[in-house]
């Protein structure tokens, strides 16, 4: 006779609990606090984030609990009590409540309670939290203890008697970021949080400290008293720094753009954001900003109006018989990248391009989507980096491998540079840069070694290598791995001979049945590839322009740190005939070089798509006004 399940209408990774009366079916081994989010069912916290690691040393969530019909002695931190078949829970019981606001009165017994001159103010879980389950007056008459504030560097605020030990900025550092930057130390009045060595942070996602500190102790820097979080209006955007595309709010007022916050984006960025996309917006404000139109007049830039500087652009355009060439940067939108192809075949040249930092263009290969999408990337088993710092190509792609490294992946590198990781490698080889090539070889020579037959080149090229214990091994593991994926990182991609390094990683990724995920360079290169900003025909490419200057050239919001060789872009424009610069800079560079400057806003002031790694296409809009006539 087969035993009879308890629960007869649960499904085996279910268990049926009740919270406030509310019969529940939750996931086993779920905390009695993440029940309630999904039922709605407010508990109020401080230590508890969704993201991080279980502290469960605020002690706000304190609730009543019931098992197999008998009350639990104590209030119990939801946070960290485990569901049971046929647990039920209180939130509002009187001691619960009482629980909640004898743990509130104690949190604030330091608080300095400064809310009228704290950048949280209007936004603070401390204020909402003592106001929905705290006392009204308080009993603490003795005198607050006052902490030093640490300088940790030029983006994040510290003032940290404000700190209530909730340990969430230790734990985004630690177990998110990777860099361990923060810790708390000491005990009892004691206790503080800080660096201990009073170093600035040198995280790539520090800014997310802000995010999660509940009250006013970590702020942002720079946006320090320039407006109260009700004065701001939030619009949708993305970053544009890399082709993450991480979700993201600009908070402007009266079209200005004050800060920069993360949008919550599961299959993307989660809830995080990296610095250089939460703080990039200050370069919006920047004094080289190119205000109103221009043209080169007695070998000096004068303003003229937009009639003038269109009717001279056009003129110059159309007399270029075909020799014509533009370099766009892989910031701008699938419009822009769209309309400026049309005019540009309109006039006769083919020779457009985007992919400025590409060196080898003998495979003709365009930048495409990944096949293991970013949110996947965390449940791999085996990760290859080949010629990759994923810390500096795309910040939230190194948190999602830190997530598979934790959750026991094995990670591998082939790199140029010992470059530092927030994980840790099962194998790495270090080559320089002449000799990536062999060592990628390699590897893709172990797979010829098991019997899988490249073509072409390649064939011919492995034919006289021979591989290492290093290239075996990391192909074993890809073979033998459920779940795995190849990382081709910028170093590899803008390498002089990147096309045999592509074609030996992809022929390693095929024949070991893993993903292949190849990092562009620029925001929006998948996207300006689909939308025709590069060579479709014999067109020069922008290496080939670089290389031999055209005499008429338009740049598109390009500048030399765009470039795979700024010293062969700064000859280009200077040596051109005629050259044409649309952008949002008039940098010393291009008052120099340009015969005709045309003004035009960046990203957060215009509105356009992009398609981010995965191939999803999204849409930027407009937080703020372009400044001038741009």
């Amino acid at each position: 006779m087969s035993a009879q399940p308890t629960a007869p209408n649960t499904a085996p990774d279910l268990v049926n609990i009740e919270i406030d009366g509310k019969p529940l079916r939750v996931p086993k081994n779920s905390m009695i606090i993440q029940a309630a989010d999904a039922a709605g069912i407010p508990i109020p916290r401080f230590c508890y984030h969704k993201k991080l690691p279980i502290a469960a040393n605020c002690r706000m969530c304190m609730v009543e609990t019931e098992i197999n019909g008998k009350a639990v002695p104590k209030p119990q931190p939801a946070c960290a009590t485990p569901v049971m078949e046929g647990m039920k829970v209180n939130t509002q019981s009187a001691r619960a409540l009482s629980g909640q606001r004898n743990a509130m009165e104690f949190l604030l017994i330091n608080h300095p309670l400064d809310c009228p001159v704290c950048d949280q103010g209007g936004e603070c879980e401390l204020q909402d939290v003592s106001l929905g389950y705290g006392r009204s007056v308080s009993r603490f008459t003795e005198r607050k203890r006052v902490v030093a504030d640490e300088d940790i560097g030029p983006l994040v605020a510290t003032e940290m008697t404000r700190c209530i030990h909730c340990t969430r900025c230790v734990r985004v550092l630690g177990d998110v970021a990777g860099t361990y930057e923060f810790g708390d130390m000491d005990r009892g009045d004691r206790h503080v949080v800080g660096t201990y060595i009073g170093r600035p942070l040198v995280s790539e996602l520090s800014g997310n400290v802000i995010d999660v500190c509940p009250v006013g102790a970590l702020t942002n820097k720079v946006f320090r008293f320039k407006a109260r979080a009700w004065e701001l209006i939030a619009h949708e955007s993305i970053g544009y720094h890399d082709a993450l595309g991480s979700n993201l709010w600009l908070h402007a007022r009266r079209g200005e753009v004050l800060r920069t916050v993360p949008r919550d984006n599961e299959a993307i960025n989660e809830c995080w954001l990296s610095d250089r996309d939460r703080y990039s917006h200050e370069g919006l404000y920047a004094s080289d900003r190119a205000l109103r139109p221009m043209l080169r007049r007695n070998g000096e830039l004068v303003e003229v109006a937009w009639d003038e500087a269109i009717a001279f652009v056009a003129d110059g355009l159309k007399k270029s018989g075909g020799d014509l060439s533009a370099l766009v940067a892989p910031l701008v939108s699938n419009e822009e990248g769209f309309l400026l192809a049309q005019i540009l075949r309109a006039l006769g040249s083919d020779a457009i391009d985007h992919r400025l930092r590409t060196l080898d263009f003998a495979d003709g290969a365009p930048v495409a989507a990944f096949e293991m999408p970013v949110a996947d990337v965390e449940k791999a088993r085996v990760i290859a980096l080949i010629g990759s710092n994923p810390r500096h190509e795309m910040p939230l792609l190194a948190q999602r491998i830190r997530k598979a490294w934790k959750a026991g992946a094995r990670v591998y590198a082939i790199n140029p540079l010992d470059f530092e990781f927030n994980f840790e490698l099962a194998g790495k080889t270090i080559a320089t840069p002449s000799a990536l090539v062999d060592a990628v070889l390699r590897l893709a020579k172990a797979a010829y070694d098991a019997g899988h037959l490249p073509d072409g080149e390649l064939a011919q090229v492995l034919s006289g290598m021979s591989a290492d214990d290093a290239a075996r091994a990391l192909f074993k593991a890809l073979t033998e791995a459920s779940s795995k994926v190849l990382i081709l990182g910028n170093s590899a991609a803008q390498h002089p001979q990147a096309s045999i390094l592509r074609a030996a990683a992809r022929f390693v990724a095929k024949h070991t049945g893993c993903a292949y995920n190849e990092i562009p360079s620029g925001a929006n290169d998948i996207g300006l590839g689909r939308a025709g900003a590069q060579p479709q025909g014999q067109g020069k490419h922008a290496a080939a322009m670089l290389a031999q200057p055209p005499r008429h050239l338009l740049v598109y919001q390009a500048g030399l740190q765009d470039t795979s060789s700024p010293a062969a872009f700064d000859a280009a424009r200077s040596n051109a005939q005629f050259c044409v610069y649309i952008g949002s800079y008039a940098c010393s560079g291009v008052k120099r070089t340009a015969h005709a400057v045309l003004p035009i806003g960046l990203p957060p002031e215009t509105e356009g798509s992009y398609v981010n790694v995965d191939g999803i296409v999204q849409t930027l809009k407009a937080g703020a006004r372009a400044p001038g006539e741009a």
